[in-house]
């Protein structure tokens, strides 16, 4: 299966503000993430800061707008911040169909902007057996890691009860250095893995930080991974292509 994630800034593309870009300008920043999400042949694209109708950028949808540029029809949109001028979360998009699908909205954290998660369950070929296999996207708050390691601890709260192998991508805000850090903290708490986490060639914000992740269960493996060099927003993609680990 190949996975991407990205933020993807409202549309706004590399501009510093998505109120200062026009209608026209949104739409074409978010063809070239459509390109991007194209050629990477992603059968499941995990988004955040991804808008519904908001004035600050473009008043249109910005997930239908792409689901019908890439075919990925399939799509849970979460709504975790919603106030004038704004209406955006995390997402996904998929090409197989998706059951259990739910959006979750962290405890607020005034002054800074809701953030959340959605999931949903997919049915995945495993050899000559087909496995459920439960997708997240989520995003964590930028300002302050005690917000993070709550929103992280809400996380794993919830998805305990979870039977099926995980998936979960996103924008962490957060990378690996620390024995604190949110997003160790999840991989220990959920016996998931993490490509090649102490690595510094692998950074998708400012070039050097590593603040996007993707994390699986144990069952599952890495086959190919990469930080996407195209520019598309103030994040970097990161993709992957995983498999089925054999059972000794």
């Amino acid at each position: 299966m190949n996975l991407l994630t990205i933020n993807m800034a409202h549309g706004r593309g590399t501009a510093m503000n998505q109120l200062l870009v026009s209608v026209p300008q949104h739409r074409k920043n978010l063809d070239e993430v459509a390109a991007l999400l194209v050629t990477s042949d992603a059968d499941v694209i995990a988004l955040q800061e991804a808008d519904a109708p908001s004035l600050w950028s473009g008043s249109f949808d910005h997930i239908e707008y792409l689901a019908e540029a890439t075919g990925h029809r399939v799509s849970v949109h979460g709504y975790h911040a919603d106030k004038w001028p704004y209406t955006y979360g995390a997402a996904l998009l998929s090409r197989f169909k998706m059951s259990d699908v739910d959006s979750h909205r962290f405890a607020p954290s005034w002054p800074t902007a809701g953030k959340g998660y959605v999931r949903g369950t997919l049915m995945w070929s495993n050899q000559n057996s087909v496995r459920p296999v439960t997708m997240v996207s989520v995003h964590l708050d930028f300002s302050r890691l005690s917000v993070r390691q709550a929103q992280v601890a809400e996380l794993i709260g919830d998805l305990n009860g979870v039977r099926t192998p995980l998936i979960i991508m996103g924008d962490f805000n957060a990378d690996w250095s620390t024995e604190d850090s949110p997003v160790r903290v999840l991989a220990r708490a959920m016996d998931l893995r993490v490509f090649r986490p102490g690595f510094n060639g692998l950074g998708t914000y400012k070039d050097i930080n590593r603040l996007d992740w993707i994390l699986i269960s144990d069952e599952l493996k890495f086959v190919e991974f990469a930080v996407r060099p195209d520019i598309v927003s103030d994040h970097l993609a990161v993709e992957a292509k995983i498999g089925w680990r054999q059972k000794d």
